[in-house]
């Protein structure tokens, strides 16, 4: 399994210029040959592609470090000295960038490009330094040094869903069994200790990312269990998808507790299309207290800022004969659709 990185630093140094060059013709029958002193090449820049192919810094966390090559000196005979590679360094879509606490850009569509490290440009050769008093300029400059620049950068995944419930409230089963990924799954709480990205289709034409972010409880705004560090993924997330746990806490409860979270962290979270669901009604008790629960819909959830959220949808639902699944899916779709339009 690859190692999952949301977080790191990159230290980068720009190749610096090459020197320019004193040099004359010197040619038989020519004793006397004018300035042919050639220029040195540019160093080389480092430059961010964002990729649709890389969903962590993971490549990164061992090769943090970047130098790019210096131009090459100019020669004689007018001879230029070679530019220095550049360096294209790939990371992830969602990528947003800092340099110094200050914010540079925000690599979001695949291919962007961004120059993070400017080379130094090459000097001049003597043959630029002519003049009608002087034909023989014994005089070059040479190149500049290249940037040096140390950027943070972090990574808010960017999905069409995102799934958010308590930890063991059934999240991870839901992803592998519609999507192509494969999380690890276990009975204990906070067995996702990374986000898990995935995608599905309802109709085999639109596919949709949906993105498991790790379980919330109570204080995770706050930094309380996995605290803040994953709930910014879920600012990237075009709606979400509640999974309320079907054996857990009372439901109205966990829904408190779940908005509480997202307001407290992020205000606008609250404001993104929902769908709620509850989990695991392949179990009798379940089944009876999620009935009992819908029945009671419109259900009127008051959160600590005061502001009410009504429900009046719930969408029971079991990983294991996969009931309510297709109900599920086309409902997703749509809401996803809506936010693509």
């Amino acid at each position: 399994m690859s190692l999952f990185l949301d977080e790191i630093k990159l230290y980068l140094s720009a190749g610096s210029g090459g020197n320019g060059c004193v040099s004359f013709r010197r040619e038989k029958y020519v004793p006397k040959g004018g300035p042919d002193g050639g220029d040195g090449g540019d160093g080389g820049s480092i430059y961010f592609i964002a990729s649709k192919n890389i969903s962590t810094f993971g490549h990164l966390k061992y090769n943090f470090k970047f130098k790019a090559p210096n131009g090459d000196n100019g020669r004689g005979k007018n001879q230029s000295g070679k530019k220095g590679k550049d360096i294209y360094i790939k990371l992830p879509c969602g990528t947003v960038v800092y340099e110094n606490d200050r914010f540079v850009v925000d690599l979001k569509d695949d291919g962007q490009t961004f120059l993070a490290a400017k080379g130094g440009k090459g000097g001049k050769g003597n043959q630029h330094f002519t003049t009608p008093v002087n034909q023989t300029p014994r005089k070059a400059t040479n190149g500049t040094k290249g940037e040096e620049k140390q950027y943070f950068l972090t990574l808010k995944i960017i999905a069409d869903i995102g799934l958010v419930g308590f930890p063991n409230a059934g999240k991870s089963t839901f992803l592998k069994t519609v999507t192509n990924a494969h999380p690890k799954i276990a009975p204990y709480p906070f067995t996702t200790i990374y986000p898990n990205l995935g995608t599905f289709s309802y109709d085999g034409l639109r596919y949709y990312i949906i993105a498991d972010i790790p379980g919330l409880i109570e204080g995770a705004s706050y930094g309380k269990g996995l605290g803040i560090r994953f709930l910014k993924h879920i600012e990237r997330t075009s709606c979400l998808f509640f999974i309320l746990d079907g054996e857990g806490l009372p439901y109205k409860e966990q829904l408190k507790v779940l908005f509480n979270e997202l307001e407290k962290f992020d205000i606008d979270l609250i404001n993104k299309p929902f769908l709620i669901s509850i989990s695991k009604i392949d179990i009798p008790s379940v089944q009876k207290n999620a009935s009992d629960f819908i029945n009671t819909i419109p259900i009127e959830v008051e959160l600590d800022n005061s502001k009410k959220i009504i429900i009046d949808k719930i969408f029971p639902f079991s990983s294991f004969s996969k009931e309510g699944f297709n109900d599920i899916l086309r409902n997703l779709s749509i809401l996803a659709d809506s936010k693509r339009k």
